[in-house]
């Protein structure tokens, strides 16, 4: 921030959904709450895991920042319900969606069982609907507003291991907020997509050892190898693209997508 000028996101009431981190140390979704914090906004840090939600919102009154924990499942439109009433009892509005909440389990076409991909449909895909049924109202009266959909290079090619429904969900969220995009162009309402590379969190530092057959150490290594920039992002990188997104910087912005990955994909082998 200039100094001089107000904060890019001052005013604005920003719901972080899957806002927690699955483990110590800093997901894509708690490095949002505090960067958007940071940059001015109130932060509604909503988790499935109550103490998740109530980790983020801590960080963000650490770092200054005003912040509501609520616990609710993305995929339950009765409890996204009663957490959009409850931030709008604390805040009177909501201007920006990030949702960021995610679910995935490795497998192919002939691995992955039909509940386990129901269930990462309905958490990746269908938590959209839901929110947006609940928010795109609120923001028209407001005037505006602005939805980041947060997808994943698995939504986009092949990342070198069967991650299918995973992968599928992810190319649905894209699809999605292009398609939302358009409809509510005319309210004011934007709707863009932050597409993050190999970036180095809390589950993907659980996950990713098993998938390289190494230790964690060796894994890691691994990750950045596959990166043009020689490594793996962090979840502050991917923050401050949700943060530019969210913002009146990027008002003439819409239906579109937002790489972070370090020139992965641009990458031929």
């Amino acid at each position: 921030m200039t100094a001089g000028h107000e904060p890019r996101l001052a005013g604005k009431v920003v719901l972080v959904a899957g806002a927690g981190s699955s483990a110590a140390g800093w997901s894509i979704g708690k490095a949002s709450c505090v960067t958007m914090a940071r940059q001015g906004a109130a932060i509604v840090a909503l988790d499935s895991q109550r103490e998740a939600a109530e980790d983020a919102a801590h960080e963000v009154e650490k770092a200054g920042g005003s912040a509501l924990p609520v616990q609710a499942d993305v995929a339950d439109p009765a409890a996204m319900q009663a957490a959009v009433d409850a931030a709008l009892r604390r805040y009177g509005r909501i201007d920006v969606l990030q949702a960021n909440a995610g679910i995935g389990k490795v497998g192919g076409p002939e691995d992955i069982s039909l509940e386990d991909w129901d269930r990462i449909q309905q958490v990746n895909v269908s938590s959209l609907l839901i929110a947006t049924r609940l928010l795109a109202p609120l923001m028209r009266e407001q005037g505006g507003g602005a939805i980041v959909t947060v997808s994943s290079v698995a939504g986009i090619r092949y990342t070198g291991y069967p991650h299918l429904a995973y992968s599928v969900s992810k190319a649905a969220v894209i699809h999605f907020a292009r398609m939302a995009a358009q409809q509510y162009a005319a309210d004011r309402i934007r709707v863009n997509t932050v597409i993050p590379g190999l970036i180095d969190t809390p589950r993907v530092a659980k996950n990713v050892a098993r998938m390289f057959d190494a230790d964690a150490r060796a894994a890691s290594a691994a990750r950045d190898r596959q990166v043009p920039m020689g490594r793996m992002g962090t979840p502050w990188e991917v923050a401050n693209a949700v943060a530019f997104l969210a913002s009146d910087e990027a008002s003439y912005i819409t239906g579109t997508e937002l790489l972070v990955d370090g020139g992965l994909t641009g990458k031929y082998a």
